[in-house]
């Protein structure tokens, strides 16, 4: 059986079960604020940074989920921080590991989504040392136990919404989508300030250039994600977004609900920590109708 050992825990968040499912319990509310969530919710965009930065982020986003359903497999689209050489590359079948322990591929729908779809691959090996998928997995384990998931990473490629389609064609009810991105990356760091250092310059990223992103991620418009981030450099899983946005369209989904946006120098302020010359943005989504 294909196991696909953790990459990184113990570094982008706990490594031991004790503290992995300690930090889960602070990070994932108990309770949700029901009033604007959807009726039926299809999926979310949830960060991949550390969780120590976009955790709670991520927790509002699967708390949010789980208040509405209990899915039987988790599409997960993650973000490519390396060339794939196909517009998708699938995680086909075996489990994952994480400080919680194994979860299992759902196998079955890995086979119907390929068959269905030639832009994505079978190809476990692009999956190693890819964190923005591995970030999301615990939260699964911990909110679903019996849930299946099916890893699916995304090139930021104008097809990412028919990957999105495809796999909603295949995957049929009981199954729900969550997409894995991180905002703008701001700061000399990143080597992208337009807008100078300083506070003026964090706010004006979050306040101005990933605004747009969720903008368009609330009104479901997958089609034009991947030319947003080419032009204005407001996310790093554009593929990931689109085919989540469509598959929750293809379910059923009307609109976007937006529950978080904040960004790490927010975060660091916030507990304590001097600010500094560098920001990302992390906004958490859901969508449904």
């Amino acid at each position: 059986m294909t196991i696909r050992e953790p990459a990184v825990a113990g570094i982008f968040y706990a490594g031991s079960p004790r503290q992995c499912r300690e930090h889960l319990q602070q990070l994932v509310p108990e309770k949700v604020d029901m009033a604007d969530l959807p009726e039926t919710i299809r999926g979310g965009i949830a960060p991949h940074a550390g969780w120590a930065y976009s955790g709670r982020v991520c927790g509002l986003v699967y708390a949010a989920i789980a208040a509405r359903t209990t899915p039987r497999t988790v599409v997960l689209f993650g973000a490519s921080h390396r060339r794939l050489g196909s517009n998708a590359a699938v995680f086909p079948k075996g489990t994952w590991e994480t400080p919680l322990g194994q979860v299992a591929v759902d196998a079955d729908l890995a086979e119907k989504v390929t068959a269905g779809a030639g832009d994505i691959a079978v190809d476990p090996d692009v999956h190693q040392g890819e964190h923005s998928i591995e970030v999301q997995v615990p939260f699964v384990q911990y909110l679903w136990p019996e849930a299946k998931i099916l890893p699916i990473l995304v090139e930021p490629s104008r097809g990412a919404p028919g990957i999105g389609e495809a796999v909603a064609r295949a995957a049929g009810a009981e199954v729900v989508y969550v997409g894995s991105t991180d905002l703008t990356h701001y700061g000399p760091s990143y080597g992208f300030a337009p807008e100078g250092g300083g506070q003026r310059g964090l706010a004006w990223a979050k306040d101005v250039n990933d605004r747009r992103i969720v903008e368009l991620m609330r009104s479901m418009k997958a089609e034009l994600i991947v030319d947003e981030v080419i032009e204005n450099r407001n996310a790093c899983g554009p593929g990931a977004v689109a085919a989540t946005i469509a598959a929750c369209r293809a379910a059923g989904a009307t609109r976007g609900v937006l529950l978080a946006h904040v960004n790490s120098d927010e975060v660091a302020r916030s507990a304590g920590a001097p600010g500094g010359a560098d920001a990302v943005g992390y906004a958490g989504i859901v969508f449904g109708q």
